[in-house]
C-alpha cells in the first residue's frame, strides 16, 4: 500500500535568537510540504486529521521556555494559569528520563523527582548492569568453546575470571550511565529534585527526603514514572545472600556452585546465561508447563535446545516453589515444590522421575529429601522403595546453594498519594487509558495526570516506558498521539540472543480466527547467512508471521547472533505500517546479518498485487 504524509509548516516556525517571543502556528499554509514515505499510514502512527477549528498555538521565548499552550484537549481538564512547572515527572528511570528530554525539546519547563536511591531512580537501572554481566558471560563462552575456537584456527589457554572484577565492571557501568543521564538533563535545564514524591491533589506534588522538610510544587501536568521492583511470591524468604532477587544478583557478591532460578522468563534466562558461563549449575523451577512461556513456541523450543539442554541446567515445569528457606546454620537453601495446577504435593511417580530412581539407592543424589505426608512429617535422605510403591503423596524438597527469584516485577506505586485523587490500583498497577491518562475509581479521567512504564503494566520494558513518556509529552503540547504497543520490540540478551515484535504465532492465529483472515509463516535460517557462517555462528532462526492477503506484518521473532539488533527493521516496519510487498525492495549491505531479514521478507508470499513503493525517479 502506497500512502503519503503531509506535514504543514507556517512561515513563522523559525525561533529568533533575540529576547522577543516567537509564535508557532499549526495552521496549514496554502502549499503544504508533502513528504512521501514507503507504506507510511497515518493510522499506524496514531495521527488524526486536524479540524479547522482546532487550536494549536505555542508561544516560545528566546530561552526555550514554554510560556503558554492552548490546545483543544477538552477531555483532559482545565488548569489554573500559574504553575511552578509545565511538567513534573515523578520517577527518574528510563521512562522519566525520556519524557523529560522530549519535554525540554518541546519548550516545557520541566522538573523530575528522583527517589533517594530507594526506588524509581537512575541508581536502579537493572537493565544496564545486567548487560555488563552478560557481556562477560559472552566472552567467557567464546573462550571456553574449544570447538568454536578450533574452527576459527585459534588457540587459547584456559579462561578464568575475577568475580570482584566482573562485579565492579557492572557497578561502574551503572554509575557511569547514571551520571550521563543526570548530566544530560542538567545541561538541558531540567530541575532534578531529590526525595520521595507524593501527589497532594490535582496538579500539586510534595517531595523531600525522609527526615527533612518537604517542599510543595505545582505543575500543569504530572507524569508518574515510578517503575517496578522484583516480585517475590508468598512463602519465599529473601535474605539477600542465599535467596536473592535480580537486584541482589546484579552485585554478583558470589557465584554459587548450584543455584535454583524460579521463573524462566527474560530475567531467569539471562541470569542462567551468566551463572553457567561462570561455572554454576542451574535448576529452573517454572510454574507453567513449558520453559520460556512468553516466547513464540517454535522459537522457545529452539532456544531450549541451544541455551538449556547442552548446558549444566536442569528444570522442573508445572511446579510452584511453595516455600523457600535461606541457608542457615550450615544447612543449604531448601525449596519445597508443589503441583502448580492442583496445589497438591507431587505424587510418587513424579518424585521417582526427579530423583532418578534408576540408580542404585546408594547413589541417589542426597541433595533431594523426600518428606512423607502423614500426620507428622517424616524426612528421609534416600528413596524408600515402600513409599514409592505405596503411591502416597510426597513433597519434593530441593536443597541448593542459592536461589534466584525471577518471577517478574511488581509496580512500585506505594506512597504516591493516589488516595488524594481517588485512584485505586489494580494488582498494584495504576489504571490508564490508551493515552496513558490516569483513571480514577469511578472510571473518570484524572485531569492532567499520566502514568507511564512499569507502573501502568501495559508493557513492562524500559524502552516502552520511554516511548510512552514521549507520547504523553506530545499530548500535553497539543498533538494527539496514541502509541502502538505491538510495534515495540523486546529482547533477551542470552548467547545467542532472542528478540521479538508483534504477535506470536498462536496469538496471530487466534486473532485471525476471530476477525476472519488467513495467516502465513515464513522462516529463514542463520545457516544460510554469509556473515553468520564467517563468525561460525550459524545456529539461529528468523520467523515472520503475516497476512498473505494484504502483506501486513503481524509478528517477527528471531533467535540467533545479534538478534536484539536485527529486530528493529521489523519493529519500524510495523510502526510505520510498511507492508511486506514494500519492504522487499529495501537494500541490505552484503555480507551482513541484516540479510537474514532481507531473505525473510523476500520469502513471504503475498497475494495482493501492490506497485513498487517508489513511483517517481529520485535524483541523488
Amino acid at each position: 500500500m502506497h500512502s503519503s504524509l503531509s506535514l504543514s509548516f507556517s512561515s513563522s516556525t523559525a525561533i529568533p535568537r533575540s529576547g522577543h517571543s516567537s509564535e508557532l502556528s499549526c495552521a496549514a499554509p496554502p502549499s503544504p510540504l508533502n513528504l512521501r514515505f514507503c507504506g507510511l499510514r497515518r493510522e499506524a502512527l496514531g495521527f488524526s486529521s486536524p479540524k479547522r477549528n482546532d487550536s494549536c498555538r505555542v508561544i516560545v521565548s528566546s530561552r526555550g521556555r514554554f510560556k503558554k499552550v492552548s490546545a483543544s484537549v477538552s477531555d483532559n481538564g482545565s488548569a489554573p494559569k500559574a504553575f511552578d512547572y509545565d511538567l513534573v515527572i515523578i520517577g527518574a528511570g528510563v521512562g522519566g528520563h525520556g519524557a523529560a528530554l522530549h519535554a525540554v525539546e518541546k519548550g516545557l519547563k520541566t522538573a523530575i523527582i528522583e527517589g533517594d536511591c530507594g526506588g524509581w531512580n537512575m541508581c536502579k537501572q537493572s537493565c544496564v548492569p545486567s548487560k555488563a554481566l552478560l557481556a562477560v558471560s559472552g566472552r567467557m563462552r567464546e573462550l571456553q568453546s574449544e570447538h568454536h575456537l578450533k574452527a576459527l584456527g585459534l588457540q587459547v589457554s584456559a579462561a578464568g575470571y575475577d568475580r570482584q572484577g566482573v562485579a565492579d565492571h557492572a557497578n561502574n557501568l551503572a554509575s557511569k550511565i547514571r551520571n550521563n543521564l543526570t548530566n544530560s538533563m542538567k545541561a538541558l535545564g531540567v530541575d532534578i529534585l531529590t526525595g520521595v514524591g507524593t501527589i497532594l491533589g490535582p496538579q500539586k506534588v510534595k517531595y523531600g527526603k525522609v527526615g527533612f522538610s518537604e517542599n510543595v510544587i505545582t505543575a500543569k501536568n504530572i507524569i508518574i514514572a515510578t517503575g517496578s521492583v522484583p516480585f517475590v511470591p508468598k512463602g519465599i524468604e529473601v535474605d539477600g545472600k542465599t535467596v536473592i532477587t535480580s537486584d541482589h544478583a546484579l552485585k554478583l557478591e558470589s557465584v554459587p556452585d548450584w543455584i535454583a532460578i524460579v521463573g524462566s522468563g527474560y530475567i531467569g534466562l539471562e541470569f542462567s546465561d551468566v551463572y553457567t558461563a561462570l561455572g554454576s549449575e542451574v535448576t529452573f523451577i517454572e510454574a507453567l508447563d513449558q520453559l520460556m512461556p512468553g516466547f513464540d513456541p517454535e522459537i522457545g523450543k529452539l532456544a531450549q535446545r541451544v541455551l538449556i539442554n547442552p548446558r549444566k541446567i536442569d528444570y522442573h515445569t508445572g511446579v510452584f516453589a511453595s516455600k523457600i528457606t535461606p541457608a542457615k546454620d550450615g544447612k543449604p537453601v531448601r525449596i519445597e515444590l508443589i503441583d502448580a495446577k492442583t496445589k497438591e504435593p507431587k505424587d510418587a511417580l513424579e518424585v521417582i522421575l526427579l530423583c532418578e530412581i534408576g540408580m542404585p539407592l546408594g547413589e541417589v543424589d542426597e541433595t533431594f529429601t523426600l518428606s512423607f505426608c502423614l500426620s507428622s512429617m517424616i524426612e528421609v535422605s534416600f528413596l524408600d522403595p515402600y513409599l514409592c510403591a505405596s503411591g502416597k503423596s510426597l513433597h519434593v524438597i530441593k536443597e541448593v546453594d542459592a536461589a534466584l527469584i525471577a518471577t517478574g516485577r511488581a509496580p512500585f506505586t506505594n506512597g504516591l498519594g493516589l488516595e488524594n485523587i481517588s485512584v485505586v490500583t489494580q494488582r498494584g498497577f495504576i489504571p490508564v487509558d490508551e493515552r496513558m491518562r490516569v483513571i480514577d475509581a469511578d472510571g473518570n479521567l484524572v485531569p492532567h495526570l499520566y502514568c507511564i512504564g512499569d507502573a501502568n503494566g501495559k508493557m513492562m520494558l524500559a524502552h516502552a516506558a520511554s516511548a510512552q513518556g514521549i507520547s504523553v509529552v506530545e499530548q500535553v503540547t497539543g498533538k494527539d498521539h496514541v502509541l502502538n504497543h505491538l510495534s515495540i520490540p523486546a529482547a533477551c540478551f542470552t548467547h545467542p540472543e532472542i528478540s521479538m515484535v508483534g504477535l506470536t504465532e498462536p496469538q496471530a492465529r487466534e486473532k485471525a480466527e476471530k476477525e476472519g483472515f488467513e495467516v502465513s509463516v515464513a522462516k529463514t535460517s542463520f545457516k544460510a547467512n554469509t556473515k553468520a557462517l564467517a563468525e561460525n555462528e550459524g545456529e539461529g532462526l528468523a520467523k515472520l508471521i503475516y497476512r498473505p492477503d494484504n502483506g501486513e506484518i503481524l509478528g517477527v521473532h528471531i533467535f540467533g547472533l545479534h538478534a536484539a539488533d536485527l529486530i528493529h527493521e521489523a519493529s519500524n516496519a510495523i510502526a510505520l505500517g510498511t507492508r511486506i510487498q514494500d519492504i522487499k525492495f529495501a537494500v541490505h549491505a552484503h555480507p551482513t546479518l541484516s540479510e537474514v531479514l532481507d531473505e525473510l521478507f523476500k520469502s513471504a508470499k503475498v497475494h495482493a498485487h501492490v506497485p513498487s513503493p517508489v513511483s517517481e525517479p529520485v535524483t541523488v
